[in-house]
């Protein structure tokens, strides 16, 4: 006997396994494109980490397998060490997504533990490039601590964003090969937050999997579809449990909205190698390879390997 859906409830296969944790909405760069539209003037935001500690444990219980902290810069909360360590109990995989600007002792000790993996964003293989693009004279700093995490054995990924124009984004690529990091990948720019440019916030901007296995929430509590949907939030943490949510009405409701937006662009849906990666935060796996393979649509999971 096939299962019913009480009303107004998510399938079981909306189910997540991949959670965006946006700790801070502070960062010390001014990134020219990014989506979250942080700065050295943001803050943390509502949450505590009494609360963030909460939505780990509820997060565990509903069948989360990985978190990935971001930001802002997620290195500038002060508990993000304990955080870590409290997804790491609740037997979590975990992410860091950072610019890599800053890292203190402890945090490079936490980030070599088994199960902790890092993230970056790089830009250019010329200072010049990284700093009209950062806002911050950044780019020998990351550049250093990337080699550093590569020479400590802590798994770290990179992803070069594209934004077009005289932008080095090939230089940065083989720099980042030369420097020894296994992974990078590669996006466009998304018009979305700071990355507007002549288009709007708009499902364009999306991969076409938003919600799908995965949530993201945001400093205030809020809880969306992915990082680039923020404009339509399904809930609060704050006042409502994290499964009530993703199994509430306005994330059934926004879902079936999104599903239907993009069943009917799928024919036409650009192959963008990619074009799942935030230009800087997490990763979702690319709709396309690099070398413009197209994966089947549906093919766009959370990339923490």
């Amino acid at each position: 006997m096939t299962a019913v859906a009480e009303p107004g409830a998510m399938p079981d296969h909306a189910g997540i396994s991949f959670l965006w944790l946006e700790i801070t909405g502070k960062c010390q760069l001014e990134c020219v494109h990014c989506y979250a539209d942080s700065s050295p003037r943001g803050d943390h935001g509502a949450m505590r980490t009494e609360d963030w500690i909460r939505v780990i444990d509820e997060a565990a219980s509903a069948g989360v397998r990985i978190v990935q902290f971001i930001g802002g810069e997620p290195t500038l909360h002060p508990d993000l060490p304990d955080l870590i360590l409290h997804a790491q109990l609740r037997e979590l995989a975990v992410e860091v997504y950072t610019n890599l600007v800053h890292v203190t002792d402890e945090l490079w000790s936490v980030f070599a533990r088994p199960g902790v993996s890092l993230a970056t964003s790089y830009y250019s293989d010329e200072p010049e490039q990284h700093l009209a693009i950062t806002r911050r004279p950044t780019y020998s700093r990351t550049k250093a601590n990337i080699a550093k995490a590569v020479r400590r054995g802590i798994h770290i990924r990179a992803g070069v964003v594209d934004m077009g124009g005289a932008q080095r984004a090939d230089g940065a690529n083989d720099e980042l090969v030369r420097l020894g990091v296994p992974s990078i990948g590669r996006d466009r720019l998304r018009q979305v937050g700071r990355g507007i440019r002549d288009a709007g916030e708009s499902v364009t901007q999306l991969c076409g999997q938003c919600g799908q296995g995965v949530a993201a929430i945001g400093p205030d509590g809020s809880v969306w579809p992915c990082v680039f949907s923020r404009w339509l939030p399904v809930g609060n943490v704050l006042n409502t449990a994290l499964s009530d949510i993703l199994a509430g009405r306005e994330a059934n409701r926004v879902q079936a909205e999104l599903r239907a937006e993009f069943d009917q662009r799928i024919v036409t849906m650009p192959c963008v190698p990619n074009m799942c990666d935030p230009q800087c935060g997490p990763s979702c796996s690319p709709a396309c390879r690099p070398a413009g393979n197209c994966r089947p649509v549906g093919a766009c999971s959370p990339d923490y390997r």
